[in-house]
């Protein structure tokens, strides 16, 4: 059955994850506050729209892929956004899906604000980078009504492998949280141990694949421990956005009285990345720190 679809949102994740949802064969109506960067999907038969409301009248499931808290706000919520969208255009059975990654906490309150109008919420960020959301390999933690998700599952199928109800609104938020500290502090762990290595005067390119053959191997060290030896920093995951997301958690476990010591030290060497302007190098970047505290420059 074709699917009347919105996305909102189409970067460097969103671009490919919409192209997959197409590929299933349904209708895809567009919209992102850079226009040049809906050219991908106009050329492969979406439909460009003026604003995020625009594409609410059209679609019945939305799917929202932008950058933090406010920006999810404003694109649901603003006076051209999806809800007055919805409302204008009396939509019933409406589906906003956010795939951002965002304050659990906001979103059950937008969860709770859509539910008072009438329209039902999942909160489904990813894990898995560019080239998942180009494979249709991402990870996909959802919050939210069992029926809700059983409902937008099969559209989810075509953006990733492994689809994990969490529980209710926000539950995939909280999901996405755990993800970051548990990819933020062992980068931080990978780039102590290379630097350790270096400074013992041992090759640590060695050090690594003795390392990957242990309980110490990870992705993290595959992946991100490659970048560190070549000092190879061109993004899959930029300094800047994994800051906002170690914000989000940070901002989380103050709210919650939850001691995280690992990731409050990895965030603030995200945070002197962010200082020394290195906002857009991928995160594994976090070595450079290290380096420097250990007077083995890191420029």
């Amino acid at each position: 059955m074709t699917i009347n679809i919105g996305f909102i949102g189409p970067g460097i994740m969103g671009r490919p994850m919409a192209l997959n949802l197409m590929k299933g064969g349904h209708k895809l109506w567009a919209y992102a506050r850079r226009p040049e960067t809906l050219h991908p999907l106009t050329e492969a038969g979406a439909i460009a729209c003026a604003t995020a409301a625009e594409v609410a009248k059209h679609a019945d499931v939305i799917f929202t892929m932008v950058s933090d808290t406010p920006d999810v706000e404003s694109v649901i919520f603003g006076e051209h956004g999806v809800a007055p969208g919805i409302i204008k255009a009396a939509r019933s059975g409406s589906v906003i899906v956010d795939m951002s990654t965002i304050s659990p906490t906001a979103t059950k309150v937008f969860a709770e604000r859509l539910a008072k109008q009438g329209v039902d919420m999942l909160d489904a960020p990813v894990s898995g980078g560019e080239t998942g959301a180009i494979n249709a390999t991402l990870s996909i933690m959802v919050g939210g009504k069992t029926k809700v998700f059983e409902r937008i599952k099969p559209l989810f199928e075509y953006m990733g492998k492994n689809i994990v109800h969490i529980g209710d609104h926000g539950a995939g938020q909280v999901a996405k949280a755990c993800n970051q500290i548990v990819v933020a502090v062992t980068i931080e762990a990978v780039a102590e141990a290379l630097t350790f290595a270096r400074k013992n005067g041992a090759d640590p390119a060695k050090v690594r694949e003795a390392l990957m053959g242990g309980f110490a191997g990870s992705k993290i060290m595959e992946v991100h421990g490659k970048r560190m030896l070549g000092n190879d920093f061109k993004p899959g995951f930029k300094v800047g956005l994994h800051q906002k997301d170690m914000r989000i958690v940070m901002e989380t476990a103050h709210q919650l009285g939850v001691a995280l010591p690992a990731t409050a030290l990895v965030t603030q060497h995200l945070n002197a990345l962010m200082g020394t302007g290195d906002t857009d190098l991928d995160s594994a970047a976090v070595v450079k720190v290290i380096q420097r505290m250990s007077g083995m420059g890191g420029d």
